[in-house]
Parts: structure tokens; C-alpha cells; sequence
């Protein structure tokens, strides 16, 4: 069972950067990708990134594309989200999960990802 521990979050002003992490425990040959969801005050999660471990191929949400970029260092467990020209909107608990199964990375839909970490906060002000 994939075990994530998100770490990073915090305070920022607008057009700050903030550089999240996730600690992934548990991960055996299946745990083929990790995808980053938030969720907002008063709103549903969504999708923001994902990313395959093996060949790197990712995939974002329209609504950050241009401005935050997921990695992962294998050799560590780790996936990371650097977010550049934050907005107050980008305000949101930032949570990572792996996809129930491989068709399922490229979904964008909450879902189709369990094993969710406890989330971090990030909070940007205008």
C-alpha cells in the first residue's frame, strides 16, 4: 500500500513560489505514477498534476499549466510540485495520491486515485 506524506506547504504573497514534496512509502513495481489534487474552502478536490514514475511523461490541469512543473527523483520516492506566479486562487490544501490502477494516471477525475496523504496547506495573498 502506497503511503504519501506531503511536506512544503505554507505562506506566500502573489507571484511567490512554493516547491511541495511527496514522500511516497509502500511503492512496489505497481506504483506506477502519483498525481497531485487540492482542494480549496467550499470546493470539490481537483486535479492539478500527475506523473508516471518510470518514463516521467506528466500531465497538468489547464488551470496551472505554464506555471507549475511536477517531477519525481525515483531513487528517493519523492514527487514534487514547484509552483511559480501563485495566485491568491492557487489557495488550497494540496494533497498527492496514486491512481487505483495504470489506466487510471491519466485521469483527472479524484476518483480514480486513492491512498491520499494527509494534505498541505498553501496559502497565497494578493
Amino acid at each position: 500500500q502506497v503511503q504519501p506524506v506531503e511536506s512544503g506547504g505554507g505562506w506566500v504573497q502573489a507571484g511567490g513560489s512554493l516547491r511541495l514534496s511527496c514522500s511516497v512509502s509502500g511503492r512496489t513495481f505497481a506504483s506506477y505514477a502519483m498525481g497531485w489534487f487540492r482542494q480549496a474552502p467550499g470546493k470539490e478536490r481537483e486535479f492539478v498534476a500527475a506523473i508516471r514514475w518510470g518514463s516521467g511523461s506528466s500531465h497538468y490541469a489547464d488551470s496551472i499549466k505554464g506555471r507549475f512543473t511536477i517531477s519525481r527523483d525515483n531513487a528517493k520516492n519523492t514527487v514534487y510540485l514547484q509552483m511559480n506566479s501563485l495566485k491568491p486562487e492557487d489557495t488550497a490544501v494540496y494533497y498527492c495520491a496514486a491512481p487505483r490502477k495504470i489506466t487510471d494516471w491519466g485521469s483527472q477525475n479524484p476518483s480514480d486515485f486513492g491512498s491520499w496523504g494527509q494534505g498541505t496547506q498553501v496559502t497565497v495573498s494578493s
